[in-house]
């Protein structure tokens, strides 16, 4: 069994130092602290690059779920072949991914085979979209994420629920409909009409919603047509940008967010069950990791969705999508009383200003990570691959922004779902957020450091651990019962890799959503260095640490591990074979 020695520190909040052996190791790191810190100081960055070639020469391998590497990714990017990011930052073939990728699976990715590839490519969250599919189908792909997750204690894929939520749609068509500038063409709200001129909407009140004048967009504005007149059952419209119109579309009006009631009008009616309520249910039964809610305007929907969890007794958390021109003014609310966000940015552009759509996804991942909360960017992020096997440099661009502004997951939608080159796409996005976070500066204490942190003894410690491992530059390892420390360690973003050991499997497959954070599920014994001999050998069987290496240990959070709960502990180890 691997054995670690201690050669720093062990930090209580109960006594300073308890022997000379942890005196010595005290004043050792102490004094290499403030020699790092005197020439550094707070604003020197430091790229996480700087071990590339040691860990190249040590031959490790590691990836989101399992290898994958920038050199074999084969990708017919240009960008993505060199060994170095446009600032000249090597990048190590080695590098853990941080930011995380969620992919929505459908007819081009629910077969076992495919599955799997996609979670060795680098999925961490597998989104079952509710508006496509039936329960059958999306109970397939549960059960073989679940299949996928049963064989590995070190990889993990989260499921996502997604739900319809009020939104319109077209009725269903039999093959595609060409839609030509100047055409006149028409919506019912009478059902399952689909002729050359004329198709259905889902929405019963949509004649009354939309007035002549009005701008309606199909599928976030990739065509368009102005409402000229309606009748008691008609909308007739006059195609100003045309396309092909397929099978449930989309529908906005520019400026206007459907009066659709929202899920809260029906929680309390049980005997009145729709489409999402089925869907929420048949999440409970399947015990998903997540609910992504569709449309959400005011906090009201969260806390009944909430309430209505816990009668179940569901441990699943609600992710917002921030999607509606009626929940910007209740953002702060939604924010609060949800468990992360998601920017969606397709319907958010048809409702308001498109100008306006980077400054609220900027906004919005501001606010959640001031919050601790996840943030994902969703919407038209390698759109162009679902036809086509290279992206465009516009898509590159936009992957790296949302790194670089701090989100936690970045979302690919019809890229997987019904996608030519699904994998190919994963894998872009991989190799992108990879090369990126090589080039953000790592500065030794976090950029999110604020007065706020002492108040809280939990926060206090993840932000100096975050510190002491980057200045050290090694990996954080944190045990956890409930993930809350590894939580507060991803909010300050630790250069390295923090490995969550969990003997929770509900907690391992939430924490994988969050920046940074490679949960590991592992049992706990009472005995504390049993359980970090048998830690650390897990991370070296899998390549994940090495011999020599130095690792961060971090004790502390909501409930206690082998310490009395006014005790928290800081460790720096040397790992030995």
């Amino acid at each position: 069994m691997a054995t670690i020695s201690n050669i720093c520190s062990r930090m209580s909040t109960e006594r300073a130092l308890s022997s000379s052996r942890n005196l010595s190791d005290f004043s050792d790191f102490d004094s290499k602290l403030r020699r790092s810190c005197s020439v550094q100081r707070q604003n020197f960055a430091v790229r996480s690059s700087k071990i590339a070639q040691a860990n190249h020469d040590h031959g490790l391998s590691s990836s989101p779920n399992g290898p994958l590497t920038s050199e074999n990714l084969k990708s017919p990017f240009e960008l993505l072949n060199s060994d170095r990011t446009p600032g000249g930052a090597i990048v190590s073939p080695n590098a853990r991914r941080k930011t995380k990728i969620v992919c929505t699976i459908g007819p081009s990715t629910s077969s076992r085979a495919m599955i799997w590839k996609l979670a060795e490519t680098g999925m961490n969250v597998a989104r079952l979209n509710m508006s496509h599919g039936d329960h059958a189908s999306h109970q397939k792909t549960i059960d073989l994420v679940k299949e996928y997750n049963s064989q590995f204690e070190d990889k993990v894929v989260a499921i996502m629920l997604d739900t319809k939520g009020p939104e319109v749609r077209s009725g269903d068509v039999p093959k595609p409909i060409l839609l030509k500038e100047g055409q006149e063409f028409n919506f019912t709200i009478k059902r399952g009409v689909s002729t050359e001129d004329t198709v259905s909407v889902n929405y019963d009140d949509f004649v009354n919603d939309v007035e002549a004048g009005d701008m309606l967009l199909v599928d976030g504005g990739m065509m368009s047509l102005a409402v000229k007149s309606k009748t008691h059952d008609l909308v007739k419209c006059v195609v100003i940008d045309g396309g092909e119109l397929k099978s449930r579309r989309h529908l906005n009006v520019r400026g206007k967010s459907a009066t659709l009631p929202s899920i809260t009008a029906i929680v309390t009616l049980f005997d009145y069950v729709d489409k999402d309520w089925e869907d929420i249910k048949f999440g409970v039964d399947n015990q998903i990791d997540f609910y992504a809610v569709s449309f959400v305007k005011d906090a009201k929907v969260v806390h009944e969705l909430k309430d209505y969890l816990k009668s179940c007794n569901a441990d699943i958390h609600v992710i917002v999508k921030i999607e509606s021109a009626d929940s910007i003014p209740n953002l702060h609310s939604i924010l609060s009383a949800s468990d992360g966000a998601m920017v969606a940015r397709g319907d958010l552009g048809a409702e308001l200003p498109i100008e306006d759509v980077p400054l609220l996804q900027e906004d919005i991942i501001r606010r959640c990570r001031s919050m601790q909360k996840p943030v994902i960017v969703a919407t038209n992020m390698l759109e162009s691959m679902i036809d086509h096997p290279t992206p465009t440099r516009a898509e590159v661009s936009d992957i790296a922004i949302a790194v670089r502004e701090g989100a936690d997951a970045i979302m690919l939608s019809g890229e997987t779902a019904h996608g030519k080159y699904p994998l190919k796409t994963v894998k872009v996005m991989h190799t992108v957020a990879l090369r990126t976070e090589s080039s953000l500066p790592v500065t030794i204490s976090p950029l999110t450091h604020s007065t706020a942190y002492k108040s809280h003894m939990g926060e206090m410690f993840a932000f100096h651990a975050t510190t002491m491992a980057n200045t050290l530059n090694t990996p954080i390892i944190v045990f956890t019962r409930t993930g809350s420390m590894a939580i507060l360690l991803s909010h300050y973003r630790p250069s390295s890799t923090i490995f969550a050991f969990t003997n929770e499997e509900r907690i391992k497959q939430r924490l994988v959503l969050y920046q940074g954070v490679m949960p590991i599920h592992m049992q706990f014994s009472d005995d504390v260095e049993e359980t970090f001999s048998r830690a650390i050998k897990l991370l070296m069987d899998n390549n994940l640490v090495r011999e020599g290496e130095p690792v961060t240990l971090v004790q502390s959070g909501a409930q206690p591990i082998w310490r009395r709960e006014s005790t928290h502990h800081i460790q720096v180890r040397k790992v030995q074979g």
